[in-house]
Formats: C-alpha cells, structure tokens, sequence
C-alpha cells in the first residue's frame, strides 16, 4: 500500500488530501496525462469523506494542475502536483470573483451596446482579428487567452467612452483572472469563442440591444467557474 495515501487526520482536510495526493503523484512517477485514483477509492484510502476529497481535487482544477472529465476521471496536466498557488491565494480569489464578475457584466454589456453604435470600419477590423487570433490559438490546443484579451479590449475601444474604458483599466488584472479561470476549464474555449463571433455579429449589425444580450450571455458564462464551486469553509470528514 502506498505510504502516500495511508489514512490521515481531520483538520484543514482538503489541504491534507493536496498534499497526499502530491506525494503519490512523485512516488508514483506520474506524469502529464496520467490518471489519478478514482474519488471513492482516494476517499477510502485516506480514511476521508469522498466530498473532502473532491473538495481537494478542485483546489488542484482551478490551479491548472490536473483536469477532471465529468465521466472520465483525473489526469495530471504536468509533470507534477507541485503547487502553483498558496491556498490563501486560492481563497482570496475566490472571495473577490463574484464581485469582478458583476462588474464585467454591468460595464462590458454596456460597452458592447455603444460599440454597436459607435463602431468604425477600423473598429470592425480589430474585433475581427482579435476573433481570428483566438481561433488560431484554440487550433493549436491553446486556451485562447490572448485572442480573448484583444477582443474585449477591441469591443472597449469601440464603444468609445473614455470613462468606460478607464473603468476597465482599473480591473484588468481581476479581469485576467476571471478570463483564465474560465478558459482553462474542458471545452469552454470553441465554447468562448462562438460566443464572441456572436457577439461581434450584433456589434457589426448595428444592434446594441442585441450586441448587448450577447455579451450578457458570454460574461454570465464565464461566471461558471469551478472556483465557485469550491467551499474553503467546508471541512467534511
């Protein structure tokens, strides 16, 4: 039996499994791709609650280090567990999200509505490559992140409103955050990105009512991030 996962004790649990299952990992010799024991048998070997265990598992999801396939399992995305993030970090972020979140979307609804109204051909153009970008990113297995970037940030300067856009530039950090936590999670990029051509559809037709129901659908999308699932208050054993 690995020495990794023998039983353990009750307090700051999902910090617990973390580390155990960091040193399975290295013990094991596991590497990018590879999988990690299912849930109810990580549960059982830990002497934990499954819930605890899961509760580990996406503190591991939202830092990038490994991917779960609802159905399929875990798999390590590198070479390691090592952390990527202190927990307190983790926790911080989780804290401050739903407020950046609501920000985006009061602001960048209202961007692409005067975008719509306002854009130049030299406007269309920039939101087009920023989407032609992204495309490209996502076709060599990338996130997309900068493609995402450069387009909101084409939408914001199309709209513009000076203010408005020096409100963004306040967040853009928070913003960065909320863009990686959304992307990296399985299929959510060609998602992100369908939902952005139909955003820049309406902002190219003219329609602000419609350019802004379409960038309230995309924000609210990115708003369902595994982070927010996670509870730091919970300690099931």
């Amino acid at each position: 039996m690995s020495e990794a996962l023998r039983p353990m004790g009750r307090t700051r649990l999902y910090e617990q499994v973390i580390e155990r299952l960091r040193a399975y990992a290295a013990e094991s010799g596991l590497k990018s791709g590879d999988r990690l024991p299912p849930e109810r048998e990580l549960a059982q070997r830990l002497g934990i609650s499954r819930a605890s265990v899961k509760q580990g598992i996406v503190v591991l999801e939202v830092q990038g280090l490994v991917e779960v396939r609802h159905g399929g399992g875990t798999y390590l995305v590198g070479d390691s567990l090592d952390v990527a993030e202190p927990v307190e970090q983790l926790v911080e972020r989780r804290r401050r999200l739903p407020d950046v979140l609501e920000a985006r979307e009061a602001m960048e609804t209202k961007l692409a509505e005067l975008a719509a109204e306002r854009r130049t051909d030299q406007d269309l153009a920039a939101i087009r490559d920023a989407l032609d970008f992204m495309a490209r990113e996502i076709e060599r297995g990338e996130h997309g992140v900068e493609g995402d970037r450069r387009f909101h940030a084409a939408v914001t300067a199309a709209a513009h409103s000076t203010l408005l856009a020096d409100f963004m530039r306040s967040i853009a950090e928070q913003i960065t955050e909320s863009r990686h936590e959304s992307l990296r999670q399985r299929g959510r990029p060609a998602k992100s990105f369908a939902q952005h051509k139909a955003i820049f559809e309406k902002i190219e037709a003219g329609n602000g009512r419609a350019a802004a129901a379409a960038m309230r659908r995309h924000v609210r999308t990115v708003a369902k991030v595994r982070l927010l699932d996670w509870d730091p208050e919970s300690e099931e054993g």
